[in-house]
């Protein structure tokens, strides 16, 4: 064969591997800056087709009140102390609280972080232009720079703040916080709190912090923010065994918030146990637990009931010991408690099998190109970001959402702006209270049908809480017609939500 030949037949060959490859690394390309509303693949649902892109009603505008004095009225000032992110000076962040029906004002600071920071309001369904997410409802805060949020306070519940810009960093390395909203009729507070071992960073909050908000109770409610620092686990930032102060008998709410990427197990010895709510919301005549433990997603909320003295337990020898150290700690029950037949129905407000729009999300995972980088990327209805869906819908639509996961891995699933009920997991239905979540854990395998009203105008990100997994794509959007956002991802705004 002639050389010219053998180098002819070399070239194709080459070109028809190259070819092909050189055509997915462009089109994994992500401009910068970009518009998150102009991208993906618009998805109606089945229902009428609408449009976001180009709309006239501006993320900017929709905004919390404007006008009246906060009842709460809180700065935050987050600064960098070598790779730890301190909030007030201490990792958790100052723990909020606020009444049902109160304004709250936060003053975000940012002291010396120089990939800028915002505040996400992890479970509350506040109005768009507040919900911290850089690059889509705002422009990352500099530092030397400020931000106000100003939301009412509607949903009584168990909520957390973190930082939405280059959040999978910002949010294991300490920029968060929780934030309790309560009844009228509920006292809110927390009990005195100590540790026995070292910290990882700063002091932890033992009281609540800000100016107005329900009076501190005597030791019947304490928040149990559980983070891992540096590969240790902590409550409240604190190692080992915590204490709380408790009378013998008392009536104790444990509200439970899972900060971490990943899933965790939580029990109680000691005592039978209620699991009094989920992510904010109350479930249905909740029943007696015993010999059972409760799976909390990445970024979800579970209130418990229980009476002094007990321990909790979140693994690895962390745990809050209530009325004292000496309760013994039980191992790991083998049980898991079941949300989905957990407490008894009841009404949910509108009827989910009669949606307006109905969408998949599924989630996946191959060999491919992320902005042209080469490698194991996740992907959504079988493309990779940004090629992914928008879910758009209109003001009032009855949503119906199936998302499955045959990725290999668990997603801890979390839409912002909204609460979703569960109808089904692989296909058995839900029999028990109703179970309202902004965070789901959906294992490698499962298949949920969750539903919900559109009834919080905006753009709103919809993607897994693994934050490292967002980073790595797996994102999408649900989209309201007619509402477009001036910010932009990249840029000189250089905003990376993720």
């Amino acid at each position: 064969m002639r050389t010219s030949v053998r180098v002819a037949i070399g070239v194709a060959a080459t070109l028809a591997v190259l070819g092909p490859l050189g055509y997915f690394w462009v089109g994994s390309l992500v401009p910068s800056p970009y518009d998150m509303s102009a991208m993906g693949t618009e998805d109606f649902g089945g229902g009428p087709a609408v449009h976001s892109h180009g709309g006239t009603i501006s993320v900017a505008s929709l905004t919390g009140p404007t006008t009246g004095k906060p009842a709460v009225d809180v700065t935050l000032t987050a600064r960098k102390q070598g790779d730890r992110y301190l909030v007030n000076g201490t990792s958790p962040g100052p723990e909020l609280h606020a009444v049902k029906g109160q304004l709250v004002q936060v003053t975000l600071v940012n002291d010396n972080i120089n990939d800028g920071i915002t505040l996400h309001w992890h479970g509350v369904d506040v109005p768009n232009a507040e919900d911290g997410v850089a690059g889509l409802t705002q422009n990352a805060v500099k530092p030397g720079q400020r931000h106000v949020y100003r939301f009412v306070a509607q949903h009584a519940g168990t909520y957390w703040y973190h930082s939405h810009q280059v959040s999978h960093e910002q949010v294991r390395g300490g920029l968060f916080g929780a934030l309790v909203i309560t009844d009228k009729s509920e006292k809110s507070g927390n009990g005195a709190a100590g540790s026995k071992g070292g910290q990882p960073g700063a002091p932890r909050q033992t009281a609540p912090s800000g100016p107005a908000g329900a009076p501190a109770a005597a030791a019947t409610d304490q928040v149990v923010a559980v983070h891992t620092y540096d590969g240790r686990r902590t409550i409240n930032g604190a190692n080992g065994v915590s204490t709380m102060q408790a009378a013998p008998g008392a009536t104790i709410r444990a509200r439970i918030i899972n900060t971490d990427a990943g899933p965790i197990r939580v029990w109680v010895s000691g005592t039978p146990f209620k699991l009094l709510a989920i992510d904010g919301r109350d479930l249905h005549d909740p029943g007696d637990i015993s010999d059972k433990s409760v799976l909390l997603t990445a970024g979800g909320r579970a209130d418990l009931q229980l009476k002094a003295p007990a321990r909790i337990d979140v693994g690895a020898g962390v745990a809050l010991a209530i009325g004292g150290a000496a309760t013994a700690a039980n191992p790991e029950p083998r049980d898991t408690l079941d949300p989905l037949t957990y407490g008894t129905p009841a009404e949910i407000g509108f009827d989910p099998t009669h949606p307006t729009r109905t969408f998949d999300y599924r989630i996946g995972r191959r060999i491919g190109f992320l902005d042209g980088k080469p490698g194991f990327w996740w992907t959504i209805n079988g493309h990779e970001f940004p090629d992914v869906p928008m879910f758009m819908v209109r003001t009032g639509d009855v949503v119906r959402m199936t998302i499955a996961n045959s990725s290999g891995e668990v997603h801890p699933m979390h839409l912002h702006g909204h609460h979703a009920v569960v109808l089904s997991r692989n296909g058995a239905p839900a029999t028990g209270s109703p179970w309202w979540i902004d965070s789901l854990d959906v294992g490698d395998g499962e298949t949920y049908e969750i539903a919900f009203i559109a009834d919080n105008p905006g753009i709103w990100a919809d993607h897994c809480h693994n934050l490292k997994h967002a980073a790595d794509g797996l994102v999408a959007h649900l989209a309201y017609a007619g509402v477009s956002t001036p910010y932009r991802v990249g840029g000189d705004s250089d905003n990376h939500p993720e």
